[in-house]
């Protein structure tokens, strides 16, 4: 376990971005394999048996997802998710500006995989060198016979068109993304029916995240039963994990699955800065529950242990909180976040993301009584499970109410014991 380059292998060279430079270290050789010498239906069973899972946020099986995708006459379509708009999460911009062409090579055999000839790259809209990059790659691959008609002498052909998205966090989610793309609002989709079913233009859709095609390659090359002795049974492969906060080295790290989260923290991270004590973890972006320091201590960075400590992998972004760290601020400055990127498509979250904000300011302001508390529970029951299109009302609740239960002692010192504490502070502020 521990430190294992399997993406990010030659990441650091000047040039990893070009064409030239991917070609030199074996590029497009998978695709080259998959295209000319595997059926669609080895290329699925390959990514099964690997048991590579989404590495967006669900985590559901990349291979599963695949076959779900009907044979059928209508159009196919493959879509890339580039929005990573996740608070904490930066990795796929990393992979975007370092190693486009290896997001490409994924694409083009997932493209086989499903019998699909037109695939979008959709990126977060303020990503900008990213775009230049990736858009550039694809002008290369193009150039050289690696997209478009007959790829590498396969007869196969398939088109793939950069699109920049306009940084709204909802168009993460992939019904929405889809309408994105369509020229709509950026709203979820009612499911059923599912993407792979009726998706983009009302044919069936593959959207995955830029990571999880970056592993596509690597599958190939190395056969799914190879890549699966990488991490643990259930969770195999490496993991890309950006690590932010009270650590002293924050960066990007890939690392085995399963790898103790006090290993990633304390030996490849190197400690909390100042040498303070832990307090607690976000393990998986904004949206997934909060571990406090005794969790984190026993969790391991797998999707069975993170789910067992009633939390979640999500986007991979691990973000570290020391003793010092104000936790009431960092909790309303989530619900913030969620009340302003709300679609407003629903009543409970466009109505309760903006309640719990408020009761939030309030409280962090010294203004909150136990009522108002009793009021943000009630609220965040009422705004999950599936109450609405999407889980941006869950992620919400799950950012929010685990750290007011498992760190109440600190919102309790922010709260009027007694309720006519506030207008006799008033009345001593108007008189003066």
């Amino acid at each position: 376990m521990g430190l294992r380059k399997l993406l990010t292998t030659h990441i650091d060279h000047p040039e990893s971005h070009t064409l030239r430079q991917y070609l030199s270290v074996g590029g497009y050789e998978s695709s080259k394999k998959a295209l000319n010498e595997m059926s669609a239906e080895q290329i699925i069973g390959d990514v099964k048996t690997s048991g590579l899972r989404g590495r967006g946020g669900a985590g559901f099986p990349t291979g599963n997802k695949w076959s779900f995708i009907p044979k059928t006459d209508k159009p196919k379509y493959l879509i890339c998710n580039g929005d990573e708009g996740e608070p904490g999460t930066y990795k796929d911009r990393l992979l975007l500006e370092k190693l486009p062409h290896m997001l490409i090579e994924g694409m083009v055999i997932a493209a086989k995989a499903i019998d699909c000839h037109q695939g979008y790259i959709y990126i977060r809209g303020e990503f900008m060198k990213g775009i230049a990059i990736v858009e550039k790659a694809v002008d290369e691959a193009y150039s050289q016979g690696l997209l478009g008609k007959n790829i590498q002498g396969s007869g196969y052909d398939f088109d793939l068109t950069v699109y920049s998205g306009a940084g709204a966090y909802i168009c993460g989610e992939e019904s929405a993304l889809i309408n994105s793309l369509e020229g709509r609002r950026g709203h979820p989709r009612l499911k059923p029916p599912f993407p792979a079913v009726s998706g983009l233009y009302s044919c069936p859709t593959v959207v995955n995240n830029v990571e999880t095609f970056c592993n596509v390659p690597h599958i190939i090359r190395m056969t799914g039963d190879e890549y699966k002795k990488i991490g643990t049974e259930k969770s195999p492969g490496t993991r890309m994990f950006a690590v932010s906060g009270h650590v002293k080295n924050r960066g990007i790290y890939e690392v085995e699955m399963g790898t103790p989260l006090k290993e990633l923290i304390f030996e490849i991270c190197g400690g909390i800065q100042g040498d303070k004590q832990l307090k607690a973890v976000i393990p998986g972006g904004s949206s997934s529950p909060i571990l406090n320091a005794e969790e984190a201590m026993t969790a391991t960075l797998d999707y069975e242990s993170i789910a067992s400590l009633k939390s979640m992998l999500g986007s991979g972004a691990v973000i570290i909180l020391s003793e010092e760290a104000d936790l009431v601020e960092t909790t309303y400055r989530l619900a913030e976040f969620y009340s302003h990127e709300s679609c407003g498509q629903c009543t409970p979250c466009r109505e309760g993301t903006h309640w719990v904000k408020d009761i939030l300011h309030k409280i962090r302001d010294g203004h909150g009584q136990q009522k108002d508390v009793d009021l943000l529970f009630s609220i965040a029951r009422n705004m999950e499970g599936g109450t609405t299109i999407c889980p941006l009302a869950d992620a919400c609740v799950m950012a929010v109410r685990p750290t007011m239960q498992k760190f109440k002692d600190e919102f309790a010192k922010r709260l009027v014991t007694e309720p006519h504490a506030v207008n006799e502070q008033k009345e001593v502020v108007n008189v003066t």
